[in-house]
């Protein structure tokens, strides 16, 4: 029983290293892009075209204060809406970098503040250092 639960923890301990893994391999060296959904909730999108793939990351603030705090949302909790508020977070981004007739095909969430999106598109995938669409960064508060 006890080499069971060591095998056990051993597995979850490597799951997780190979998630981190997996993201900084596929997402590291691509620029942040923010979209905006609902009342004004800002998420980073990493968008791995080649592999028609993109992560959304939500932030802890928002995830523990949830949006529109004594509003409409009072009561229900930000994690009962996290995969629908993730999940549109990806389809916004799609539509406004101009691929309305891409579609999500499958999500893995990583962790509470990171979902993966595969999509597919019928146009073929662009050459690399094609110019295409892009949404605002995150800029320096306070810069101009």
């Amino acid at each position: 029983m006890q080499r069971f639960a060591i095998l056990l923890g051993l597995g979850f301990a490597l799951s997780g290293c190979t998630g981190f893994e997996y993201i900084s391999k596929t997402y590291v060296s691509l620029p942040a892009q923010v979209v905006t959904i609902g009342c004004n909730e800002p998420y980073e999108v990493y968008d791995n075209r080649q592999r028609r793939r993109l992560l959304v990351v939500s932030n802890s603030l928002r995830e523990v204060a949830g949006c529109g705090i004594g509003e409409r949302s009072e009561g229900r909790d930000p994690a009962a809406s996290r995969a629908e508020r993730f999940r549109t977070a990806a389809r916004a981004f799609l539509d406004e970098t101009v691929r309305e007739d891409c579609r999500i095909t499958g999500e893995t969430v990583f962790a509470d503040l990171q979902t993966e999106f595969a999509y597919s598109c019928e146009v073929p995938i662009e050459k690399r250092g094609t110019k295409t669409p892009r949404l605002p960064g995150r800029g320096r508060v306070g810069t101009m």
